[in-house]
């Protein structure tokens, strides 16, 4: 097989040109490995749970180890990988030749120094990253949520309490039976999983809009997935070409798919559907078994134990059992007699279909039939908005919903020895929520609902609505959008959050300094409001006030250390807009309000920059190096909060500063055969490239660079 030429732009980007896909991806491969090599084999090394052996034997990367071995994401991926379809499996194979043949010249020198063994790049490691992806700290949160439900309930929080956290999904909650059940780790406190060198993928905006609604009369996309950055970034973006077709856009290393972006004829972007594609069981266990319940009596069945040995550089192995059945692995040992959780995830054996479904979105020449392939893309739970160049624009989710008995929503474990409990196949794609070319000419997500759009209901979690509603109102606010005006869109900063807030918070302020400053704020976190700052201070007292009662210390773990509440800020919103609520106790909405701005503005009224900081860490070494040593950069001062469509949410997460931020921004327009785009980072992960912070200046100031064939 020929080698691709390969070529940088004028800002470090890869432009691959070869005689048919496979050679392309086989210079996607090489450009990967060259680019990004230590993103791939440090995530590869993390995936496998092979960190102790192949990087250091601390305590720590031991806890991580356990808890990928734990998820087994490299249980059976030989197997999935030789379910690659036969078009796609010669892309697979020239993807992993070209890896090869890049670290066969040479392998990151950071891993040098660390004495890394390396072994050869194969289809199964496609198949641990791919996994990887689609679960980390996506449908991982939904599975968190549903476990810190249980434990909210261990803690004795009281069911009218919870029913109004999350209201129409408690109806089958077995409050008694939830507290007999025997948790391993918990959320609360111990969250040494998070202390890993993975990018936390979340809040994502895009849109896409008709030619009735654009300058040129061809239909626009935009797409700026929010993560928690760092250097180098999650995406690569490439320029793939062959003599009849071309590919722009970002992909992830280690994975030959071009995950956002667009060809001669279609474009798409992505965000997270939090679709419920996980599920816990409750199971009854002793002497190792689980009961199980039919019409024809109650048996006891063994359950499979999976040995896994991690292997520590200069100490002792360490080997650990884990148990499983149809429902998953058990948080627990069932030699102990006792009710534990089982817990599984319906995207572990996509891979390769959803490797399909990618490609077929990279042949296909409407949106319609992008639909259909994207649709099958099982892996990741996602809304995807498209565009053709036939003036055509769509929406389709993604992911693989399971059928459930009717009348839950999967957010409560259930019984796991009652048969009528376990998933009954999966819901098509025509099920979920899709559109083709809407009538008032645009589409629009960001995290929200939009279960409205599908024959089923996928999401019990979503995001709130406020940025998808702010983005919305600046489209429909100009009859024609061109690239700059749909580019300033995503650098917007206005909160429709604070607004709804200070409808009822105004009334209440003091006449003081700060009491005046909130008062005529514009609703805008721009790095010099003050506003801003304040408004912070008043949403955590606010929490802290109406939460605090009932969580107790785990409410600071939780807003403080986790990103439970960065997550699913809406539920918490609706109690705390609320007129009255059982969390409120004997107190009023004003007398709480009231004593949250007593305590929020006694302190001075500082700049929202000043707090809003972002220091983008390198992947391996972040924190471990001094700054002068160039490996971390920053800080910048970030605007946007949780709400606005620029995200710009700084916090902790197990122990280490983490954000989310627009990690990458694209839009194009069907009219023309480019794409505009930044990202934070650059295109390469070597520390003294020219080409590894090259992109956050552009980035944090608003400059987007042109992508062509």
């Amino acid at each position: 097989m020929d080698r691709a030429s390969i070529k940088r732009d004028q800002a470090g980007v890869p432009h691959i040109e070869g005689k048919d896909w496979p050679e392309v991806f086989r210079g996607l491969g090489y450009s990967h490995a060259r680019d990004r090599g230590l993103q791939m084999l440090t995530m590869r090394t993390l995936g496998r749970g092979r960190a102790s052996e192949l990087l250091a034997s601390s305590d720590e990367n031991l806890a991580v180890d356990l808890y990928f071995r734990r998820m087994n994401w490299a249980g059976g991926a030989e197997q999935e990988a030789s379910r690659f379809a036969p078009e796609v499996a010669p892309i697979v194979e020239a993807y992993c030749q070209g890896a090869n043949e890049r670290f066969a010249e040479s392998l990151p020198f950071e891993l040098r120094l660390l004495g890394y063994r390396h072994d050869p790049w194969t289809a199964a490691d496609i198949v641990v990253l791919s996994r990887m992806g689609g679960y980390l700290t996506l449908t991982q949160s939904q599975a968190e949520t549903e476990r810190l439900l249980v434990e909210m309930v261990q803690a004795g929080v009281a069911r009218e309490l919870l029913e109004e956290l999350f209201p129409g999904h408690l109806v089958d909650l077995d409050i008694e039976l939830l507290r007999r059940v025997r948790l391993g780790d918990t959320i609360v406190p111990a969250a040494i999983k998070w202390n890993t060198s993975l990018p936390r993928l979340m809040a994502s905006n895009n849109w896409v809009l008709a030619g009735s609604r654009t300058a040129s009369g061809k239909p626009m996309l935009s797409n700026d997935p929010h993560l928690a950055v760092s250097l180098p970034n999650v995406w690569c973006e490439v320029v793939l070409e062959t003599p009849t077709r071309y590919g722009i856009g970002a992909t992830m290393p280690g994975v030959p798919v071009l995950s956002v972006g667009r060809t001669n004829d279609v474009a798409w972007g992505a965000t997270y559907a939090f679709m419920d594609s996980v599920d816990s069981w409750i199971e009854d266990c002793r002497d190792g078994r689980c009961r199980r319940v039919t019409e024809q009596g109650e048996t006891w069945l063994p359950l499979r134990v999976r040995r896994e040995t991690v292997l520590r550089r200069g100490k002792a192995a360490h080997s650990v059992d884990f148990y499983e059945n149809d429902h998953g692995t058990l948080d627990g040992d069932p030699a102990g007699t006792g009710l534990y959780l089982a817990t599984h995830w319906s995207g572990i054996d996509t891979s390769a279909s959803s490797l399909s479904a990618m490609h077929g979105v990279l042949c296909a020449h409407d949106v319609e039939t992008a639909m259909h392939s994207i649709g099958e893309f099982g892996q990741l739970a996602a809304n995807w908005v498209l565009a053709d160049r036939h003036g055509n624009i769509g929406y389709q989710m993604s992911g693989r919903l399971p059928r459930r008995r009717a009348g839950i929503s999967g957010l409560v474990p259930l019984p796991g020895w009652l048969p009528e409990n376990d998933w009954q196949g999966f819901f098509d794609a025509t099920d979920l929520p899709r559109c083709l070319n809407p009538p008032d000419g645009l589409f629009v997500t960001a995290n929200q609902d939009l279960n409205a759009w599908g024959r089923q209901k996928p999401s019990n979690l979503p995001m709130g609505d406020y940025r998808a509603r702010r983005i919305e109102t600046l489209l429909k606010a100009r009859e024609r959008h061109d690239l700059r005006s749909v580019q300033n869109i995503t650098y917007d900063v206005t909160s429709i959050q604070a607004e709804m807030f200070l409808v009822l918070l105004r009334p209440l302020l003091p006449d003081s300094e700060a009491g005046r400053i909130l008062a005529g704020w514009d609703l805008r976190y721009n790095p010099d409001s003050r506003g801003a700052y304040l408004f912070e201070q008043v949403y955590q007292a606010l929490m802290r006030e109406v939460f605090g009662a009932a969580l107790g210390p785990a409410l600071d773990f939780l807003v403080g250390e986790t990103g439970t509440f960065i997550d699913f800020y809406a539920n918490a919103d609706a109690v705390l807009l609320a007129e009255t609520s059982a969390w409120f106790g004997s107190r009023s909405r004003d007398e709480i309000y009231r004593s949250a701005l007593a305590t929020a503005l006694a302190g001075p009224a500082r700049r929202w920059g000043d707090v809003n900081r972002l220091i983008v860490r390198n992947l391996l070494l972040g924190g471990r190096l001094p700054r002068w040593a160039g490996f971390d950069r920053g800080p910048y001062e970030i605007g946007g909060g949780r709400a606005t469509v620029h995200q710009g949410q700084i916090y902790r997460l197990g122990g280490r500063d983490t954000s989310f931020v627009p990690s990458l921004r694209l839009c194009t327009d069907m009219g023309d055969d480019e794409m505009w785009s930044n990202m934070c980072g650059g295109p390469s992960d070597r520390r003294f490239s020219r080409y590894y912070n090259s992109e956050t200046a552009g980035w944090a100031t608003g400059r987007f660079k042109r992508l062509a064939p």
